[in-house]
Formats: structure tokens, C-alpha cells, sequence
């Protein structure tokens, strides 16, 4: 599993399509930006999840955050397991960082970034490859 973070509009989306050539690839991409659902497995080799904060924000709406926590763990969990399957597979995940600025104002919203960073962190600790992007440049973390 890869997890791409960084800060809105500073270039993760382009930088994985060129990372893992895409324009040549058979791939699946799923954007939570464009109101796609998280996906079921696939028979694709490379499937892109984009948006994972806003999937979060909209599961924090309707569950508790500790519950949000874990079925982002059972998510991912799903996808290392059918990556695992075939060595060819790779799930990517691509997370807008809104940990930074001013802490919000509304309750829900700061739900919203507590538990997109417990998430995150979750993500993370089991990712094979970590990259933060910024302004279009990659810094590997793991």
C-alpha cells in the first residue's frame, strides 16, 4: 500500500500518475472529489483512491469517530489483502493534509480533522511507501 499526502492542489494526483505511468497502465481511479464511492475489490492491477479525507467526513457524519477509525483499518486491511494476492497489485491512497492552519470553529469539523489524522496516522504505520507533496515535489517518508 502507498499513501500519498501533502497539501491541497500541490500536484499528489499528477505526481502518482507520472510515478506509476498511468497514461500506460490499465488502472482503476476512484475520486471521493468527483462523489465516487469507495470501491469493492477489482481485477485492476493499480487502483488509485482519491480523497480519502472527504470519504472520511462524510462516514464522521453519521458514525462516531472511533467507529470511522476502525472501518477505515477493516478498509485497508481489504485492499493489503488483495494487493497481497498478486504481486503486480498495488492500492494508492491520496489524502489532502488538513492538519495545518487554525483549528476549526465547529465541533463536527474538528471531529472531521482529528480523525482524518488518527486515520492518517493508521494508514501510515501500515503503508509499504510513504510521499508527501508539496508544490509538485515528492519527499519520500517511509
Amino acid at each position: 500500500m502507498h499513501f500519498v499526502t501533502g497539501g491541497a492542489f500541490n500536484g499528489k494526483s499528477e505526481w502518482v500518475k507520472k510515478q506509476y505511468h498511468l497514461d500506460d497502465l490499465e488502472h482503476s481511479w476512484y475520486s471521493a472529489y468527483k462523489g465516487d464511492e469507495i470501491p469493492e475489490l477489482t481485477d485492476k492491477q493499480i487502483i488509485v483512491l482519491e480523497g480519502i479525507e472527504v470519504w472520511i467526513r462524510q462516514m464522521v457524519q453519521n458514525i462516531q469517530a472511533d467507529v470511522c477509525r476502525q472501518e477505515w483499518l477493516s478498509i485497508s486491511q481489504k485492499w493489503m489483502k488483495w494487493e497481497s494476492g498478486d504481486q503486480q497489485r498495488k492500492i494508492v491512497l491520496i489524502g489532502s493534509d488538513i492538519s495545518k492552519g487554525i483549528v476549526p470553529m465547529a465541533a463536527k469539523d474538528r471531529v472531521w480533522r482529528d480523525t482524518t489524522g488518527w486515520v492518517y496516522q493508521d494508514l501510515v504505520l501500515r503503508a509499504d511507501r510513504v510521499d508527501m507533496i508539496w508544490y509538485g515535489i515528492c519527499q519520500k517518508l517511509k
